[in-house]
């Protein structure tokens, strides 16, 4: 299994969003993570299409554009239009999922569920044909530097079983994503538990060091030796 790790810019230095992309992609990190919150949808504000746009020159690694809004479609074609490659929704936001999924990907960009903690994983049995991508919260949606939530570990293993069913019949592949509270000391048992792409926001930023040549080095490398033994 190959795996992604993803940078959540919600811990990025916002007064260097530019030079901080830049230097965690050169570091090895494979996605940047960008986390849209309203106000509505979780108790937080952060960023949009425009910010999107003002770092998509800054490299050609795939935006991974995470909605945290309600409604959401109205928001989605112009995520696509500022240069997100893979956009993804939570089922409570939207009136028709099938509908916001179609929506994603005719706009060109990947599709995806993101279901919270307690979330049932039910909602994507009848979208599986339009999922690109499965994300799962492992904290509350809302906030960074929280802690992993361990039961995330038993509904990874449902979602890959889920997802490997599907797979086998259609020949399909589907990525199983984890948000929150992903650290080097538990990113080995988050992907033994059949996640393959990281999302890291304070683990990686947080940690950045002047004395690395692009500051993130030795934590991504970090990251990736844990993942080495899986």
């Amino acid at each position: 299994m190959s795996f992604r790790i993803a940078p959540s810019l919600l811990s990025a230095n916002f007064a260097k969003l530019g030079e901080e992309v830049a230097n965690v992609i050169a570091s090895g990190a494979d996605w940047i993570h960008f986390d849209v919150m309203d106000n509505h949808y979780v108790p937080n504000l952060t960023i949009g299409p425009l910010v999107c746009e003002a770092i998509r020159p800054c490299t050609t690694a795939p935006i991974d554009v995470h909605l945290m809004v309600k409604p959401v479609d109205r928001i989605v074609p112009d995520f696509a239009k500022a240069g997100a490659d893979i956009i993804t929704f939570h089922p409570e936001a939207s009136e028709h999922i099938d509908r916001t999924l179609g929506l994603i990907r005719d706009s060109g960009c990947q599709a995806g569920l993101v279901f919270n903690p307690a979330t049932p994983l039910n909602w994507m049995d009848h979208v599986m044909d339009k999922l690109d991508v499965v994300l799962l919260m492992s904290v509350n949606p809302g906030f960074g530097g929280q802690s992993f939530i361990p039961g995330t570990l038993d509904k990874l293993r449902e979602a890959r079983a889920k997802i490997d069913a599907y797979t086998a019949r259609t020949g399909r592949e589907i990525l199983l994503e984890i948000d929150g509270g992903v650290k080097v000391d538990n990113i080995a048992e988050i992907a033994r538990a059949g996640a393959d792409t990281f999302v890291a926001g304070s683990a990686v930023f947080g940690a950045g060091r002047d004395a690395d040549p692009h500051r993130y080095d030795s934590v991504l490398a970090n990251l990736r030796g844990a993942l080495a033994g899986v």
